[in-house]
């Protein structure tokens, strides 16, 4: 047993940047003194003494033998894992390296289609063959949910040949699908089951809270400790358990994805959130699923507004929970996009949500959010429903189960051959019928509506555009004002 009061990463970066010296090595900028003024009055100059390099006190990232190696070994034991890697590129190099680990050119990987754009990136690295998988959809409220423990298993049957399963919990809705089942499954195969949890990095902390991934039966998960903890933005973790998966391999697939200059702000940030999460994590969680509890509460109540909630989700479908603290909004019954919603509740009410959908707006709730602002949120969704509200408007969009049950089966070739191959230039309408060369995905969350390989439709074509001429905004391609698209010539 560790003793999770240590801060071993940050007390070394403490001491050195408080230890006089005259610095010549990176950065620049050399502890603050040639910093430049604007950001010295936004940020302050202490700062900047603690970005530091690969010191010999402060260890190296690639080959952690001091600080590095016990802060993360600290972490595996708050978080439940074997081993645990830092991460200073977020979440997305996590998934990539799951992926290049566990997976090469021409190998199958069984996946959901409503994943990060990370993991179609980490297929292109790799040169794995997805075999996707139909999440469940609601087409009432056009949301896209988790992949079941039924479909794994006949994706598994038809093949048996895959190296990995990977799959999404929590969703960006906070649903999480029944991952034990899922890891049973995989498991009968000998196959490692990948898990993006970047919005979960919370569930080891409270017992009302979801299971976590690894205590359900994952092999690795990826989690980000920015999203929902206390680090700073970027910072993650990779965690795995069992010997499913080589370590050595996901060492040198990070080392291919990081950067070898790594923030040790970042790095040290992971350490102090580890911390806290291990002293105070449950006294946090309580705190947050309360005022989560309060803002769900008051706002089902409001003439207009619906809230996400478990009964809809049904077990039946193999959903076992939803994170309490993400509270998504359905904001369609007041005659509003959730990107009018959206920008009204900013714009007038200074409410910022994470993201904006046709339909519904998603809020997280964390231990960083106080009870004003869950007062400030209920008021602003009071007054947008009493003062803002429309009549005769109608936002449905099935856009998501066209892409579920059609754009699945219209890989043609892998979306790394597709990536690299000779493409063009088209104008949006006459990409039709042609092999996209691109990821293109409305963000947040940065699901990808289409990728690499797969054939343009008329559907998604059409999606794409509404959810721009609603508000929406179109990333990963080349033109993000979508008025052409990359094909493959």
């Amino acid at each position: 047993m560790l003793n999770q009061n240590q801060t071993p990463l940050l007390d070394a970066l403490k001491a050195n940047a408080a230890r006089p010296h005259a610095p010549f090595y990176t950065p620049g900028h050399k502890r603050g003194v040639g910093i430049a003024q604007p950001l010295a009055d936004l940020f302050g100059t202490k700062i900047f003494r603690a970005d530091l390099t690969e010191l010999a006190d402060l260890d190296n990232l690639f080959a952690p033998q001091g600080v590095i190696q016990e802060a993360q070994q600290l972490a595996a034991e708050a978080f439940g894992a074997s081993q645990t890697w830092f991460l200073v590129n977020g979440s997305t190099c996590g998934i990539e390296a799951a992926i290049l680990a566990t997976c090469g050119t021409g190998d199958k990987i069984i996946l959901p289609r409503n994943v990060h754009s990370s993991a179609i990136a980490g297929l292109i690295l790799s040169g794995a063959i997805p075999i996707f998988l139909n999440p469940e959809y609601d087409s009432v409220l056009d949301i896209a949910h988790s992949i079941t423990p039924n479909a794994v298993e006949s994706a598994l049957q038809q093949h048996p040949d895959a190296k990995a399963v990977l799959t999404v919990y929590p969703t960006y809705y906070g649903v999480c699908g029944n991952l034990s089942a899922i890891a049973s499954i995989t498991h009968q195969y000998n196959i490692p089951l990948l898990v993006d949890e970047a919005h979960g990095a919370h569930f080891a902390f409270h017992p009302e809270l979801p299971t976590p991934a690894l205590a359900a039966g994952a092999d690795l998960t990826v989690q980000s400790i920015h999203k929902v903890l206390g680090a700073m933005t970027q910072a993650s973790m990779l965690h795995i358990q069992g010997n499913r998966i080589d370590s050595d391999r996901i060492s040198k697939a990070l080392q291919l994805l990081q950067s070898t200059s790594p923030s040790y702000l970042l790095l040290a940030s992971l350490d102090a959130a580890r911390q806290q999460m291990a002293l105070q994590g449950k006294i946090l969680m309580s705190r947050t699923l309360q005022l989560a509890e309060e803002a769900r509460t008051r706002i089902s109540e409001i003439p207009g507004l619906s809230v996400l909630k478990m009964p809809r989700l049904g077990a039946s479908l193999g959903f076992l929970a939803l994170d309490k603290t993400r509270l998504t909004v359905t904001v369609s019954g007041l005659g509003l996009t959730g990107f009018e919603a959206d920008e009204i509740l900013d714009e007038k009410f200074a409410v910022t949500a994470e993201f904006a959908s046709l339909q519904h707006l998603t809020l997280i709730i964390s231990l960083g959010n106080t009870s004003a602002d869950i007062e400030q949120l209920v008021q602003g969704f009071t007054t947008l429903a009493k003062e803002y509200r429309r009549t005769n408007l109608t936002v449905k969009s099935h856009l998501w189960q066209d892409l579920f049950t059609t754009q699945c089966h219209a890989l043609c070739c892998s979306p790394r051959e597709a990536f690299f191959a000779v493409s063009e230039i088209l104008p949006l309408i006459e990409t039709n019928k042609h092999i996209c060369a691109e990821i293109v995905c409305p963000y947040p969350p940065g699901i990808p509506v289409l990728m690499p390989g797969e054939v343009i439709t008329k559907s998604v074509l059409d999606y794409l555009q509404q959810i721009q001429a609603k508000g929406g905004f179109i990333s990963g391609c080349n033109d993000t004002t979508l008025k052409t698209l990359k094909v493959v010539k």
